[in-house]
This record gives C-alpha cells, structure tokens and sequence, in this order.
C-alpha cells in the first residue's frame, strides 16, 4: 500500500524517529469519517510497525446519535494514563453485536501505539502524528452498509451528521500531519 508517495514501511521509520508523545510512547492517531479506511490503514501501518498495539474506537460503546468523543475518557483512564505513567494499560472489548464487554485486552508500554477511530486526533490527543484518511461521502457510506448491513443506514447518516459537526468544531483535518486518500484502500470498512 502506497500512502502519499510512501510505503507503510516509509511511515513507519518516520514514526520511529518521532519523540514519543505518551510517557515513552509514540501515539499515531488515525482519524477520519466513518468508512474512510482507517481501520485497514491502521493494520497495515501496524504491521509495518511490528504488529505494534492498536485501539480502535469500535472497541467502546458509542451510541449512533451520541458525542463521536464518548470512546476518549475509557482510552485515557485505561490506556494513554497508565502508558504516560509507564505501566501496561487495558480495555475490555465492547461487542457490538452481543451488547457486552468481551476479553480484557493488555496494551504493554511499547514504542509505538495506534489510535484509530473518530476522534483519535482531537485536539487533546497525545498524538506524535496524527493522520487523517479522507474518501467521497458516498464510498464511505457504501462501505459501512457492507461492513455492518443494511440496517445500520439510516443510523450511520445520523452519526456522518455528529461526525461532520465534530470535525468541523475541532479541526481535525487542519491539524494533521499526514493526509492519505482512504479511496484508494482497496479493502476496509472504517
């Protein structure tokens, strides 16, 4: 996968060579609408990284018609805390298909841990590097009916809208380090 003229392995001696932005940590935050490929752009930048850890907001409960932020105090209280602290943090799965918390999952103090989901780049984000993943509202759509079904329609134009009014508050965008083209992943739902 090519990210703005890079490779994933490009990107991720750049992420080696940051300052780290948690305790001894480096938080790349991926950010972006709902559908626009940042769960496949953070796996594969993961990989790259050396399976480095990855939490995602679709590990949280966040209601369709709520704050795109309700994911971030559980993140900071149970990960980025205790990584700025330097001790191990962890997080209980949220299933969203069965309602409840599944497997407690460790996040050790590592060189490098990914972010991903609405909100990962916020301005309160203790992000080394904050990438923002773009793509047409309409692929980004399509992409999450197949992901999720198409019961979820009227629910995702509901949270595109919370979405739009998050990104235009905070400026998420404008901040980024790094902007990829999420139209070009060829798989991937977020």
């Amino acid at each position: 996968m090519v990210t703005n003229g890079g490779s994933y392995a490009a990107l991720a001696e750049r992420v080696r060579a940051l300052p780290p932005s948690c305790g001894t940590v480096r938080v790349v935050a991926v950010d972006g609408f709902s559908g626009s490929g940042k769960s496949t752009f953070a796996a594969g930048l993961a990989l790259a990284l050396g399976s480095a850890p990855v939490v995602g907001s679709d590990d949280f409960p966040v209601p369709w018609d709520g704050d795109p932020l309700t994911w971030w105090a559980p993140v900071v209280a149970q990960v980025l805390e205790p990584l700025a602290a330097g001790r191990p943090g962890a997080y209980r799965h949220y299933d969203w298909h069965s309602g409840a918390y599944g497997d407690r999952i460790e996040i050790p103090v590592c060189p490098v841990l990914l972010l991903e989901g609405v909100g990962a780049a916020w301005r309160d984000s203790p992000a080394a590097l904050r990438v923002w993943l773009g793509a047409p509202r309409d692929l980004r759509r399509r992409r999450a009916i197949e992901r999720d079904g198409a019961q979820i329609a009227a629910s995702w134009d509901l949270w595109s809208t919370r979405e739009e009014a998050h990104f235009a508050a905070d400026r998420t965008r404008d901040r980024a380090d790094l902007v990829v083209d999420g139209a070009l992943l060829l798989t991937g739902a977020h």
